[in-house]
């Protein structure tokens, strides 16, 4: 009688067909996974659509993070956003929900976007990382990395006018710099070989917990909504 596939050998196959590349141990210790996949080749991943995209997402192991998670946080929103909001990784409540920026963070940041005329369907929000840190610690370099090529191809699909970046780790990794938020903040930047328009602001849990910076984090939106180039006429 033919047995159904196990989840490691469908796991397999997916990632064989996106060209993620795997590895299985020598001598495997019984409590190891059977399967690792590797950090997503770029050349893999720049030329995957939407729903392959999300798919690779959902099954990567390429960094220790996917041991506790209960699930990717790929992103969410308008596919073809005039604006693209990039913060830092999921917390608790995305890692349970699967979405960025829900619970009291995620509605701040809604009012926030309307207040320039953006509703949140009309923007796409995703993550630096799409797998929850322990205990919300910041990134570390390595994982980054190994995400890195699943954000940019995003940008690449979305296409977006402009990326608000969230938070000083979103800026940071964004840029490729070190410098701190708030030299970063009240500057035209520009991201990747289209040199899309970057703005940096506070991250809307800093907000919620300096409520007195909410004045500067407006200025931002303003400066971000003067930025965003016009529309060509074709699609005006």
């Amino acid at each position: 009688m033919n047995m159904p596939p196990s989840d490691d050998a469908r796991r397999a196959r997916l990632l064989d067909a996106l060209g993620v590349a795997v590895w299985v141990p020598r001598n495997p210790v019984p409590e190891t996974p059977p399967l690792v996949a590797q950090a997503a080749p770029a050349c893999a991943v720049d030329t995957l659509e939407w729903e392959p995209l999300a798919a690779a997402v959902a099954v990567c192991q390429a960094c220790e993070l996917h041991r506790d998670r209960t699930q990717t946080v790929f992103g969410t929103g308008n596919r073809q956003a005039r604006w693209m909001v990039i913060g830092e990784a999921p917390g608790a409540e995305e890692d349970k929900r699967g979405e960025p920026f829900v619970g009291r963070a995620g509605q701040l940041l809604n009012s926030m976007l309307q207040a320039v005329g953006l509703p949140r369907e009309a923007v796409f929000i995703a993550n630096i990382l799409k797998c929850r840190p322990p205990s919300n610690r910041d990134p570390e370099a390595g994982e980054v990395a190994r995400c890195e090529a699943f954000l940019a191809r995003q940008i690449a699909l979305v296409k977006p006018r402009l990326i608000l970046a969230v938070g000083r780790i979103a800026a940071q990794n964004l840029l490729k710099v070190q410098t701190p938020l708030g030299r970063l903040r009240g500057q035209a930047h520009r991201y990747g070989p289209r040199q899309i328009p970057l703005v940096v602001t506070y991250h809307p849990a800093y907000l919620l917990r300096s409520p007195g910076e909410k004045r500067r984090a407006w200025e931002d939106l303003q400066f971000a909504a003067q930025l965003e180039p016009p529309l060509p006429v074709s699609e005006a």
